[in-house]
């Protein structure tokens, strides 16, 4: 029961026969050249632009508890202490109007490469911060860089990825997070002992070297086949998928068959689109997809992970520990753990279910919250009365560890697997848009309210993350979809016309057919593969 709650509405859930063709390959993605290139070089560009959020959130929570940031920006605290971390999520807010145009028009690849070049600019104006002003506009200059290549970089993985793989491609996505945390931990851990403003600076102009990344190694990707089938390129794409997706020992069968799922639900889509904003409004599909997408934004952010991303050293104090290089070495050891658990439970992700696995995760940070606060009243309480409770200091740091394995089950690993998946190819940009949306705005608001709700009432202002972690439970169970098992063309009518999929469906058994007939290899007398046309496909789901 707790797994059909959440899927009675989807209707449109296409037969998975790529899926299945893909499954019959056993060839390891190693033992293929070209896909083996492909995927070292989406580590580098597109897993590696969550390198910058990473280092972002743990150097703001390191610089804070660095002398000399605090002796330049005058020792901030309360709201302007927030707005300082905030203003990198405000940032992303404003840009986010304008990335799905951008995506649409100049593709994946080169939005890429534009919001690099933002983040570069905004590094630099951050190292080089004359005042606090400057520092706050540099890093909303940062935040304006980031959305458009997490939009671009997790939506080109899903379309360039083999199917087999994809799912753990777009889980790893969000893992380079805890590497750029790390990196940003050992970096200003390095450089605390330096007795003058370069103790801070060399961190924030560190920031420029995930964006570099990016820049130099973003065109030795190719494009999103489906984005070069909606500008009527569809050989170019038919290329690319033949390159990296035709490396088993049946790929031409199988790339045929693909090409002809993508070009026909795109085909679909494109019909029933307007491309516009409010095509998000027009259905009761679109709709269930958007209020989906929007609660997911929120709980990404709202779970109690910017507590201890941005204020980690706010926490410690509250139960008495001050020393700063003691904290230091904690952010560190935290960073480290985090990645661990994000690399692990994104390897699961091709064994359990969606919805099984963002139940465990609501479920788990719940408990763990309920833990956490009980044991920081005890602590604070027993520190207010000159009596430290050792056991109950304990306790705080032991769920502040617990905290990452729970988080990371669902809202790491999965988010951007399953707004990949619950998007279809002609919203995606807009959907992941829109996750951002209201995920850098619940970001915004966290990371301004934080450090003023801890000051005012500390660990009280725990339960309020115990009460929205409840809502979250009861939310994942009623209305989140499960998406496992298919590829994102067999889930793109997932909330509408079943007909709609079953056209979709039509043009890859027709191409399979064809081929049956014809023999495998379906070799014409001149040597070449005669596989459907464009123009049949589109006639045959016409």
């Amino acid at each position: 029961m707790a797994i059909a709650v959440g899927t009675q509405a989807e209707v449109g859930k296409s037969d998975p026969i790529i899926t299945r063709l893909a499954n019959e390959d056993k060839k390891w993605f190693f033992q293929k050249p070209n896909l083996l290139f492909l995927y070292l070089m989406l580590f580098p560009t597109c897993m590696g632009i969550e390198l910058t959020s990473g280092f972002d959130s743990q150097m703001i929570n390191a610089l804070q508890i660095v002398p000399y940031w605090i002796k330049f920006f005058g020792d901030p605290q309360g709201s302007l202490k927030g707005i300082i971390a905030a203003a990198y999520s405000l940032g992303a807010v404003l840009s986010l109007p304008f990335i799905p145009k951008i995506n649409d028009r100049f593709g994946r690849r080169w939005s890429i490469f534009g919001g690099s070049v933002v983040m570069v600019i905004g590094a630099l104006i951050q190292g080089f911060s004359t005042h606090v002003g400057m520092y706050i506009i540099a890093r909303m200059i940062l935040g304006f860089g980031i959305p458009t290549c997490i939009v671009s970089g997790s939506s080109l993985i899903g379309e360039l990825a083999y199917p087999k793989e994809r799912p753990v491609m777009t889980s790893l996505f969000n893992v380079s997070y805890f590497v750029g945390q790390i990196v940003a931990a050992a970096i200003c851990f390095g450089t605390n002992g330096i007795q003058s403003n370069w103790a801070w600076r060399i961190p924030s102009l560190l920031q420029i070297c995930p964006s570099l990344l990016q820049l130099t190694f973003v065109f030795f990707l190719p494009e999103s086949p489906r984005w070069l089938i909606t500008k009527d390129r569809g050989e170019e794409a038919k290329a690319i998928l033949l390159k990296y997706h035709g490396e088993s020992d049946r790929g031409a069968e199988f790339v045929e068959a693909e090409y002809a799922q993508m070009q026909a639900t795109i085909h679909l889509e494109l019909e029933n689109s307007k491309r516009s904003w409010m095509d998000l409004f027009q259905t009761a599909g679109m709709r269930r997809r958007l209020l989906i997408t929007t609660m997911l934004g929120l709980f990404t952010q709202w779970s109690g992970n910017t507590l201890i991303s941005y204020y980690l050293g706010d926490l410690l104090k509250l139960i008495g520990m001050t020393e700063s290089t003691a904290i230091q070495k904690i952010n560190v050891s935290i960073a480290c753990w985090s990645l661990v658990c994000g690399v692990t439970v994104s390897l699961l992700v091709l064994k359990i279910r969606r919805r099984v696995m963002y139940l465990a995760c609501t479920m788990s940070l719940l408990l763990c919250y309920i833990a956490w606060t009980i044991s920081m009243e005890r602590a604070q309480t027993a520190n207010a009365n000159g009596h430290p409770n050792n056991a109950a200091n304990i306790a705080v740091l032991f769920f502040i560890y617990a905290y990452s394995p729970c988080y990371n089950m669902g809202y790491n690993a999965l988010t951007y697997t399953y707004m990949v998946e619950v998007w279809p190819y002609a919203e995606r940009s807009r959907g992941i848009a829109v996750f951002q949306l209201f995920g850098r705005l619940a970001s915004f608001f966290t990371t301004f309210v934080n450090p003023i709700g801890l000051k005012d009432v500390g660990w009280k202002y725990l339960i309020s993350y115990c009460v929205w972690l409840a809502f979250e439970v009861v939310f994942v169970y009623f209305m989140f979809p499960e998406t496992f098992g298919r590829t994102l063309e067999e889930l793109a009518f997932m909330f509408e016309d079943r007909a709609l999929a079953d056209q979709a469906v039509a043009a890859v058994e027709k191409v399979v057919h064809h081929r049956q007939v014809e023999d495998v290899g379906n070799v014409g007398v001149d040597g070449k593969d005669v596989g459907l046309s464009d123009k049949e496909i589109k006639e045959h789901v016409v």
